[in-house]
């Protein structure tokens, strides 16, 4: 009887898990540091204590590897960013809450190690366009689409004025990120702003989003 591959269920399974999350934890300090063309398979496999042939087991190629890093951590930022987000309480302002979304997402995704990814992706996408679908679809697609959700059950509640929930996230999206994460994508580390001028920037959009869509 062949022997079952193994699943994190299979006492062969963990084992397996382990590998597979060294390896990404290893390629992802490698093609960060390195970029996409310089990053080594030799040396990731070295880093994780696994043999080259192990990592193509579990990933393919190259750039299987490096697409897997971009949807786990743009996966992982959207997920801090948009879980556990509680619906505005009874008596909280509209205002303080879309703030508070606003500076959580300005906070989680201006970060160095997200911005290095995405120049990256940027430098590679002539020659993979599956690394900016990978980024595009877990990135901003989906923090978009779950924004829209956000505001539509604001909507619902009368505290906003939307009539497509997707322009209005859109706006929202772009109103509070589009000056800094172009600050942080060209200017490097040095162009990150401060926490105060994350709070500023927070305000500023949801002020001006407010105009827009605010209750009638």
């Amino acid at each position: 009887m062949a022997k079952a591959a193994p699943t994190p269920e299979t006492p062969d399974g963990p084992r397996s898990a382990r590998k597979h999350a060294a390896i990404l934890n290893a390629a992802t300090e490698v093609f960060l540091r390195d970029g996409y063309p310089g990053a080594s398979m030799d040396e990731i496999a070295a880093l994780s204590a696994v043999s080259k042939q192990t990592i193509y087991k579990h990933f393919g190629s190259k750039e299987a590897l490096f697409v897997e890093i971009v949807t786990s951590m743009t996966g992982a930022a959207g997920d801090i960013v948009h879980n556990d987000v509680l619906d505005i309480g009874e008596d909280e302002a509209v205002k303080d809450y879309l703030e508070a979304y606003a500076y959580r997402q300005l906070s989680v995704v201006l970060t160095p190690r997200l911005m290095q990814l995405r120049r990256l992706v940027i430098a590679e996408v002539g020659r993979f366009p599956d690394l900016a679908e990978a980024l595009y679809e877990h990135g901003p697609k989906r923090a978009v689409g779950l924004l829209a959700a956000m505001i539509e059950r604001l909507a619902k509640r009368g505290l906003l004025t939307v009539d497509d929930p997707i322009a209005a996230a859109t706006h929202f999206n772009w109103l509070v990120m589009s000056a800094p994460l172009n600050a942080a994508m060209l200017l490097g580390d040095r162009g990150i702003p401060k926490p105060a001028e994350l709070k500023r920037q927070a305000e500023d959009g949801v002020r001006v989003f407010l105009a827009a869509y605010g209750r009638r």
